[in-house]
Parts: C-alpha cells; structure tokens; sequence
C-alpha cells in the first residue's frame, strides 16, 4: 500500500482501504489542507477499494469543515463497491462526486 498523497493544488490521493485503521494517517494528510484553508479539496479515491463507516465519518468531517470556512469539497473516481457504499448510506446525495479528476477539476 502507498502512502497518502497529496498535490500541490488541492487533490488527496488515497488508495487501499479507507478504514479505522488508516483514518489516522488520511486526517494527519488532511490536516495541513484543512489549516490552509484549501479553497478546493479533492479526494482521489480512483484506487481506494474499500471504505467504512469510519472514513465515511473522516470524509463528512472533512467536508463540515471546507464548507465551514467557504472552500469546496468533492471526491472522484469511486469504483462501483465504493459507490454503492456511499449510496447505501445516502452520502451520494451530500457529496460533490465525479467520475474522474478533470471533471472535478472543471467543477
């Protein structure tokens, strides 16, 4: 599994799972994004092919707060088994989601 990254305009790239277990290491990649006041925050998730209530938990959090100090927040590239995780939840209606970075990054 690779590290979290981050690019210089705004996109956190995860992969993996998104679980309990990595929550820790994906908050502390967010942290600096999130005291800069980021105006647009990314998330990546092309390679992620797992996620649980606890990142869900990290994303919503992430989004109260860029919304919290006006910036704008979406993710992209959602596998199906992702996808109908977030749709089960209903999060796929609180969510900005695009299929891939270029319409996210022309949003």
């Amino acid at each position: 599994m690779a590290p979290t990254s981050q690019t210089p305009d705004g996109i956190l790239r995860l992969d993996g799972e998104v679980d309990l277990h990595r929550a820790p290491e994906i908050r502390a990649a967010l942290a600096p994004l999130l005291a800069q006041k980021t105006p647009r925050l990314l998330v990546d998730m092309t390679a992620v092919s797992y996620i649980d209530s606890s990142g869900l938990a990290l994303l919503i959090e992430t989004l109260q707060r860029v919304l919290g100090y006006g910036g704008k927040f979406a993710v992209f590239g959602l596998r199906e088994s992702v996808r109908a995780i977030f749709h089960v939840a209903c999060l796929d209606q609180v969510f900005r989601i695009f299929p891939d970075e270029a319409a996210a990054l022309a949003a």
